[in-house]
């Protein structure tokens, strides 16, 4: 008796992308873990007084967080599980360890202005990536973030004690007799969290294209970043990040001055 033929079994597109949503992929989330575990590094480092290790540590998390979604995207293994991992990480990595970080570095003498200073960054940084989870899927200009990123922001933080630490300027220091360190913590620490909950546009170069050609000067200019960073990593990653985070008000004057200007009425020429 002859075989009957047999179906060949079409694959339902929706099922799978229902299998690919609920799936869990182990390349990106590798990239994941470490950097939350470099932001737990980060904070122990910071209870043993070493607040060296702990700035790179969060400089190296700030790295691996950025390659998580780029491998994601690039082997397409992103999933609703790496994206809340994802989320999590972010949150000990840019929220929990700066603040703790910049309370055991400078802030703790203050007693409670220290601790409440840290505390509002952390919530702050809680809050940025909410409201960024909620506004995944809205339409928008995507040249551009929403607040500072947690990111730059524990960058900033983790520069200025890097930097600090290198120029062997403690958390206590004095200057001209009355300046102290503790403060201009305090104020970089509330400008860093106010900053990520803010409306301020921050460029955030999801429209660079890196398989477009680029001039010869393009090129020169990255070797010459690379060579800036490898002579003092401190100061150059702390300017960077100073720069970045400036950069959201210097937009927000600039769009401010041009909305005053009023407009120039078009005079035939004679």
């Amino acid at each position: 008796m002859a075989n009957a033929p047999t179906r060949s079994r079409r694959k339902n597109p929706s099922i799978e992308a229902s299998l690919r949503k609920r799936g869990i992929y182990l390349l990106p989330n590798l990239f994941t873990s470490a950097s939350l575990f470099a932001g737990f590094y980060a904070i122990v480092q910071a209870m043993n007084g070493r607040f060296e290790h702990s700035a790179v540590a969060i400089f190296i998390a700030m790295v691996l967080d950025g390659l998580d979604g780029r491998v994601a995207r690039l082997t397409n293994t992103q999933s609703a599980f790496g994206a809340e991992y994802d989320s999590l990480s972010d949150m000990v990595s840019f929220g929990v360890a700066p603040a703790l970080v910049l309370y055991v570095w400078a802030l703790k003498p203050m007693g409670k202005l220290g601790w409440i200073a840290a505390f509002i960054y952390c919530a702050c940084a809680a809050l940025r990536l909410a409201r960024f989870n909620t506004k995944l899927d809205e339409e928008g200009d995507k040249r551009y973030f929403q607040g500072l990123p947690s990111p730059a922001a524990a960058a900033l933080l983790a520069g200025l004690v890097w930097v600090c630490f290198d120029n062997g300027i403690s958390g206590s220091e004095v200057f001209y007799g009355g300046l102290k360190m503790k403060w201009i913590a305090w104020a970089i620490t509330l400008f860093a969290g106010l900053s990520m909950v803010s409306n301020l546009r921050y460029y955030s170069g999801k429209d660079i294209n890196l398989r477009n050609s680029v001039p010869f000067v393009a090129i020169l200019l990255i070797v010459l970043s690379f060579v800036l960073i490898s002579y003092s990593p401190p100061e150059v990653l702390f300017a960077v990040t100073l720069a970045y985070g400036l950069s959201g008000y210097w937009m927000w004057v600039s769009d401010k001055l041009g909305q005053r200007r009023p407009p120039q009425d078009n005079v035939p020429e004679e």
